[in-house]
């Protein structure tokens, strides 16, 4: 009887002691799947090193974390990660702080591209562009330019996101002569393009599958997906049209009425280290967002890893954060009714 006293008297002091460390912890909020992984392993560990704290993950699709923030009284992360129009959404329904960048030494280095706004700031950075199977579409097409993707010949081979056409949908307005906020010059232009498509992939997962097996061997892909489809052995090319791809910036933000500002800060400031975004680079194939980050050869010579201001300028189709936010569920509606149906 005293043993068994004993052991639950260990049990009960090592669940304490579990708990009150959980407690402790910094809590972000972020994609599941690799981009947990990609944060946890590049700066979450990196952060519990410096500071011995641990990090907590919470996980959930883009819209959800959204909406669930919205709802609660008390922020459930510390830390959101999320798109740069959608980080809007969060600054302009109060949740994020407004960032003192005094307490972010490494903000000195941040690329123009990546201060999305005084409540949110980039973490790294991508491109949607064309991805395609050239042992599955004839040989003469080249993907030069984004009028390609409009080829006879592609009928029944293109897919896209469903969940966000921000993308072609300004990539047509941007063919037809107009931009974000101009988007209807592009409509015809992109109901011409209905034939070619195939599918709509509903996350990464299923935009891997759609390439990998050829159903669809020509996509409008994020860069990363197809950098990691190709270290699988999947014989993707990845191409930047003379247009540019469409940049996406994956951002960071602090939560208002969090209790631990002075950890989240340290966290994002470990975030933009150059060690760490050296490291982002090397395991997830995106762009570093800081002027000072060391990249390999190899990995600067990849279509849609910029690493110049050249680049920047010239490479990324840059869709006003502020209007695609506000924009996206009108895009999406039209795109629903006119394209996938």
């Amino acid at each position: 009887m005293i043993r068994k006293l004993v052991s639950v008297g260990i049990l009960s002091t090592a669940m304490l002691a579990s708990f009150a460390h959980a407690e402790d912890a910094l809590v972000i909020s972020t994609w599941g799947g690799s981009f947990r992984d990609l944060i946890d392993e590049n700066i979450g560990k990196e952060f519990t090193r410096q500071t011995g704290v641990p990090v907590k993950y919470i996980t959930g699709g883009t819209i959800d974390r959204l909406n669930k923030a919205k709802l609660a009284t008390t922020p459930e992360s510390d830390i959101t990660f999320t798109t740069s129009h959608i980080g809007w959404l969060y600054a302009n329904g109060n949740l994020f702080e407004k960032l003192d960048t005094a307490k972010l030494p490494n903000y000195s280095h941040l690329v123009d591209r990546a201060k999305i706004s005084p409540y949110h700031i980039g973490s790294w950075a991508y491109v949607y562009t064309i991805g395609y199977r050239p042992d599955l579409v004839p040989k003469s097409i080249k993907f030069d330019s984004w009028n390609d993707l409009w080829n006879p010949a592609l009928k029944g081979k293109l897919s896209a996101p469903d969940f966000d056409p921000s993308h072609i949908i300004n990539v047509a307005a941007l063919l037809s002569g107009g931009d974000a906020a101009t988007w209807q010059k592009g409509e015809e232009k992109l109901k011409a393009l209905k034939p070619n498509f195939k599918a709509f992939y509903t996350n990464d997962a299923n935009s891997q599958q759609l390439i990998a097996t050829g159903e669809t061997p020509v996509q409008i892909l994020l860069s990363m997906n197809a950098y990691y489809m190709i270290g699988q052995g999947v014989p993707i090319k990845v191409v930047m049209p003379k247009e540019g791809a469409v940049l996406g910036v994956d951002t960071m933000g602090i939560m208002k009425g969090t209790t631990k500002a002075d950890l989240a800060y340290k966290f994002m400031n470990i975030a933009l280290s150059s060690e760490v975004q050296s490291k982002i680079v090397a395991y997830k194939k995106a762009s570093p967002v800081v002027d000072n980050a060391k990249v390999s050869a190899e990995d600067a010579a990849l279509p849609g890893v910029f690493t110049t201001k050249e680049q920047w300028d010239k490479q990324a189709i840059v869709i006003d954060d502020k209007l695609r936010a506000e924009k996206t569920a009108e895009w999406r509606k039209w795109f629903t009714e006119n394209i996938m149906n």
